[in-house]
C-alpha cells in the first residue's frame, strides 16, 4: 500500500487541468480544512473530492469490489475511510462550504467530459446538499447512474 498516491492522482490532475483551464483558481490539499481536500475553491466556497472508488467504497459502482482475502481487514479499512470521509464532508458543511464528491467511475469513457462540465456548472452556479438536505433541495436525477444523488444545478 506504500505505493498508493495519496495526492495527486491521475484523476486529480484530470479535475485540476479541466478547471483550471476554464479559469477557476483553487487550492491543492489545504492543510487547513478537514480532510486536505483534493481542492479547494475560496472564491466560491466550494470544496472537492476526487475519490477513488475503491478506497472511498462507492456504492453501487461496478469499480468497487470488496476483495476476497483477507476480507476482515479490508471491510474494517474501507469503512473507516468511508466513516472518516462522511465526517469530514459534515464538518466542511458545518463551516459553510458546499462540498462535491467526483467518483473516478464517473471520469471514465465517455462520461468524462459531461461530468466535469457538470462539475464546472455545479462550482459556478450549482448548489450541493448533503444527506440531511430538505426534500425541496435534492435532485431527482442522479449525477451518474452508480452514484448517490448529492448536488443539483441551479
Amino acid at each position: 500500500m506504500s505505493r498508493i498516491r495519496g495526492k495527486d492522482t491521475s484523476i486529480e490532475k484530470t479535475v485540476r487541468s479541466y478547471l483550471f483551464a476554464r479559469g477557476f483558481r483553487f487550492r491543492k490539499n489545504d492543510k487547513r480544512y478537514p480532510g486536505h481536500p483534493d481542492i479547494v475553491l475560496p472564491k466560491y466556497h466550494t470544496i472537492v473530492f476526487v475519490n477513488g472508488c475503491f478506497w472511498h467504497m462507492h456504492e453501487g459502482c461496478e469499480s468497487f469490489h470488496m476483495p476476497k482475502s483477507n476480507v476482515e481487514f479490508w471491510t474494517a479499512k474501507l469503512t473507516r475511510n468511508r466513516d472518516r470521509d462522511r465526517w469530514q464532508h459534515e464538518q466542511l458543511r458545518q463551516m459553510g462550504w458546499r462540498v462535491i464528491d467526483v467518483w473516478e467511475c464517473e471520469l471514465r469513457g465517455d462520461a468524462r467530459e459531461a461530468r466535469l462540465e457538470r462539475l464546472a456548472r455545479q462550482i459556478a452556479g450549482g448548489t450541493c446538499v448533503g444527506d440531511g438536505a430538505r426534500n425541496d433541495e435534492i435532485s431527482h436525477e442522479p449525477p451518474h447512474p452508480n452514484a448517490p444523488c448529492h448536488t443539483i444545478d441551479k
